[in-house]
């Protein structure tokens, strides 16, 4: 789902869509807002943003093997809540479920019962751009 899924779910669920993309723009400008002032923004249920510190270190460049200090950086991530994790749980066993349903109806291949063995014959190649079987 992209921005624009998401201002469509919530327009059915509104009624409009010029509300609905306010909606979407303020709540996701309100977030950067206040992650990038150092603010963590917790949402019951959902999560958890907050800005990390990734502290200056050295790395090293794997073609050449040379080391590269690389500068200290902030970024910002996000913790889901446990309500959310336990829907996406639940939500990844019943696509794995249907998985395992749709792969059980599938038409039978080469290896199994009921469905004939085709030979395929390797070509041969005879001269530039011409082949044979």
């Amino acid at each position: 789902m992209n921005k624009r899924e998401l201002v469509e779910a919530i327009a059915d669920r509104v009624g409009d869509r010029k509300t609905a993309t306010e909606a979407v723009n303020a709540v996701i400008d309100a977030i950067q807002k206040a992650v990038a002032g150092g603010d963590k923004v917790s949402i019951t249920g959902f999560g958890a943003f907050e800005m990390v510190n990734k502290p200056a270190r050295t790395a090293r460049n794997p073609s050449t093997g040379a080391e590269i200090n690389v500068a200290e950086s902030w970024a910002p991530k996000f913790r889901p809540g446990s309500d959310f994790k336990e829907l996406v749980n639940e939500g990844g066993k019943k696509n794995r479920q249907e998985e395992v349903n749709t792969a059980d109806r599938r038409t039978p291949g080469p290896s199994r019962p009921g469905r004939p063995r085709v030979r395929i014959r390797a070509c041969r190649r005879r001269a530039p751009g011409t082949w044979t079987a």
